[in-house]
């Protein structure tokens, strides 16, 4: 009879079962890393899955239409920090820059309040009063807002507007115009240095028509190139006001035009990188560009350098920088919100975040002003359609 006999492996027959599980311990861990990193979201929109309406931002007068969200930096007056602020372009007449009014919420109590109620017709302010997505506040306390006012809800009777200034109880206290400032439109892009600060805002009212008046090749209002990015720079007294100091143009040529759906159309969104490289989104045009050294340039950069054109982008409006260096653009057109790398100058991502069917494409003209909530994982945003602020996270 055969025996079978078992010996025990040796040094030089084991050490090759031992590299080889080695080996595939080790791919399998590199499986495992390579399907994790697949699965990490690719940007920040990955990771918002809940949408929570606030509050409306109709107030007792009937302002409505929501523009601008402003998270407050700090606490001063009637306001605290990490409040949201948020203006109204329209009177309850539903006119389009007749908007008076800014209303503050607050996230710790769940309540709204009435901020400022503003007179609709100020000396300081060519025009009048109507209250757009140009707003800020800074360390300081100061509110600065802008206004591109009209009398019947048109470009037909628009005024150049102004910037105005609110002390922290909702008190104007300043107005600042002249002939650099003409409807001041679009999110202020912002350096707060708490006695100086710089402000970048976009300009759309030059040489705007009617909208009656038709370039008769497309059939839709005559498109002028004249909007403008505007650098002012300021110094804040202790104590007093803010105080203009100069302001430069860095930026000119941009598209704009009348519309009496959306009162006008021009670029909208600015965002400021880390490198002081300015992002402006132009709507007509469906596109991003960018403007280099947008904090000590000396002369126009013209309307920049394109950074992403078409694709997921549809009409860009309102924009803000992410702490991971991208971009999320709100469209006008599809109620999307778009995410964008910059230095790659590619569209990651989009979330479809106002889908109301009673526009066509849903959420067509419902979306505007963005901010990020404080701790930079989620972002507040508005709804035209139902005036109403959200936030995302």
């Amino acid at each position: 009879m055969d025996v079978c006999t078992m010996t025990e492996p040796t040094l030089a027959n084991a050490q090759p079962r031992m590299r080889y599980g080695a080996l595939w311990l080790g791919l399998w861990f590199a499986g495992m890393a390579g399907a994790v990193q697949a699965d990490a979201p690719k940007g920040m929109l990955e990771s918002i899955h809940r949408h929570v309406t606030l509050t409306s931002s109709v107030t007792d007068n009937g302002d409505l239409n929501p523009y601008a969200v402003v998270v407050a930096p700090v606490s001063a007056g009637n306001i605290q920090k990490d409040d949201v602020l948020v203006d109204n372009f329209n009177d309850l007449s539903n006119l389009q820059g007749t908007g008076t009014t800014i209303i503050d919420y607050r996230p710790s109590t769940k309540q709204t309040t009435l901020f400022a109620k503003l007179p609709n017709k100020l000396a300081q302010c060519p025009g009048g009063v109507g209250l757009t997505t140009a707003m800020t506040m800074l360390k300081t306390g100061w509110i600065i807002v802008g206004s591109t006012p009209s009398t019947d809800g048109t470009t037909a009777t628009k005024g150049d507007g102004c910037l105005i200034v609110l002390d922290p109880t909702g008190k104007m206290v300043a107005a600042w115009s002249g002939s650099t400032i003409n409807d001041p439109w679009g999110d202020m892009a912002v350096i707060d240095n708490g006695n100086t600060a710089t402000l970048f805002i976009s300009m759309a009212g030059f040489g705007l028509p009617s909208p009656d008046v038709i370039d008769k090749a497309t059939g839709f209002p005559v498109i002028i190139h004249k909007s403008t990015v505007l650098r002012l720079n300021i110094q804040i007294p202790d104590g007093k006001p803010p105080v203009l100091v100069n302001q430069t143009v860095i930026g000119d040529g941009f598209s704009a035009r009348a519309d009496r759906d959306n009162f006008l159309l021009g670029p909208t969104g600015l965002a400021l990188g880390p490198d002081n490289t300015l992002y402006v989104t132009d709507g007509l045009d469906n596109l991003i560009t960018s403007i280099p050294n947008a904090v000590s340039r000396t002369d126009s950069a013209g309307t920049g350098k394109v950074i992403t054109q078409g694709g997921l982008l549809s009409w860009p409006l309102a924009m803000v920088y992410t702490p991971s260096g991208h971009l999320l653009v709100c469209n006008g057109k599809d109620g999307e919100l778009v995410e964008v790398d910059p230095t790659a100058g590619k569209q990651i991502y989009s979330q479809w975040i106002d889908s109301d069917q009673a526009q066509s494409p849903p959420g067509n003209g419902d979306l505007f002003g963005i901010a990020l909530t404080p701790d930079g994982q989620g972002f507040y945003y508005v709804e035209d359609d139902v005036n109403t602020l959200v936030l995302a996270k």
